[in-house]
């Protein structure tokens, strides 16, 4: 009989050590492991208002029609987000999430002789699709828990094929200035590949004078910006992002996609999403609230946090955050231990509704004074 470990000697090199992408606990998880009946999760940064109503009617509309294929190509999709952005629909990569269109990258443009530079303390995707295709990741250290984007041009070798920046910072939460950025794009070699994940982009504060990144498309086509629907547009269940570039890169990257990769429910729901502005708008409000109420909260209980330009913060507790986050479990309150962004002494805590940052808060008061 074959042994487990001739296996595992099958697969390519670069997915034999993968580690791969541990989420956050899931809500029945923790229900059927410790017996609680009321649990909170603030660990993924979803929204906590969820769809909108004119999603959810979307969805409901869609539903009907199950039996049939989607729409392989999102045209009514890719027309709505072309129409909102300025772009053109062969500019818009469709993608199972945002994640997803982060591993086409990385299957279209690497093999194990090139390079990938990205920050540390940076999205965990971005060395989980680097190793599994073999590539070698240059790590360059942060600068204030965010990127130093000097250091990061001067960390790039011959071999450079992508840089990849999550802008704002999952988990950190930073935010380069556009400025910055957009001259650290102009200084890459046109050899080199610059991925912005914009994940969060609908949380940033956009003050006047605010220069979007799509408006750098036409000027730098070794540029992709990466967007999703998991966040701010309440979709997360539904598995639904994309991409904006060049043509040429669009069209590299639509050769490597799936058919039917985003499900008909999730089109729908998507292109209605778009088009509810009242909703976006209450969940940024909901998200300024809440990230004043937990920081007021943790200035009451003597703790160090981040700016955060996202959905939610990262808190400093001053002594190690595993103990804690699992004390917190305890408390039926889940959420996320970033030991693994080598931030051993942090926990990421995504904006809930006034009630859950309320519950949370008084657990993590409980938890400090006992642990």
């Amino acid at each position: 009989m074959n042994s487990i470990k001739s296996i595992y000697s099958l697969a390519v090199t670069g997915v034999q050590q993968l580690v791969p992408y541990k989420p956050g606990k899931p809500i029945e998880e923790l229900q059927r492991e410790l017996g609680l009946e009321h649990v909170i999760k603030l660990a993924s940064n979803e929204n906590p208002l969820g769809p909108g109503e004119k999603a959810l009617a979307a969805i409901r509309n869609a539903l009907p029609e199950l039996a049939l294929y989607p729409d392989g190509s999102g045209f009514r999709l890719k027309q709505a987000l072309a129409q909102k952005l300025g772009l053109s629909e062969s500019q818009i990569t469709l993608g199972n999430g945002s994640n997803e269109v982060l591993e086409l990258v990385a299957r279209a443009f690497l093999t194990p002789e090139l390079s990938v530079v990205f920050s540390q303390h940076a999205f965990a995707v971005y060395p989980i699709v680097t190793q599994a295709v073999g590539a070698r990741a240059i790590v360059v250290p942060a600068r204030h828990y965010g990127h130093d984007l000097d250091a990061m041009l001067q960390g790039l070798a011959e071999n450079t094929r992508l840089v990849f920046i999550a802008n704002p910072n999952n988990p950190t939460g930073t935010l380069l200035s556009q400025a910055k950025l957009k001259a650290f794009i102009q200084a890459l070699p046109a050899s080199v590949i610059c991925v912005l994940d914009e994940a969060y982009y609908e949380y940033v504060n956009k003050a006047p004078g605010y220069n979007d990144s799509t408006a750098w498309l036409e000027q730098y086509p070794n540029l992709i910006i990466t967007r999703t629907f998991s966040k701010a547009y309440g979709l997360a269940g539904l598995r639904i992002g994309y991409c904006l570039s060049s043509l040429e890169i669009a069209d590299i990257l639509n050769r490597v996609r799936q058919p039917f990769n985003n499900n008909a429910l999730a089109l729908a729901a998507a292109e209605a999403a778009l088009d509810d502005a009242e909703h976006l708008q209450k969940t940024l409000q909901v998200n300024a609230d809440g990230m004043a109420q937990l920081t007021r909260g943790f200035a009451r209980l003597d703790l160090e946090w981040l700016d955060s330009s996202a959905n939610f913060v990262l808190v400093d507790l001053k002594q190690a955050g595993l103990p804690l986050y699992q004390a917190l479990l305890r408390k039926g309150v889940i959420v996320r231990p970033v030991d693994n962004y080598e931030l051993p002494n942090h926990l990421r805590i995504s904006i809930g509704t006034e009630q859950e940052n309320q519950l949370f808060l008084e657990a993590l008061s409980d938890v400090i004074a006992h642990v």
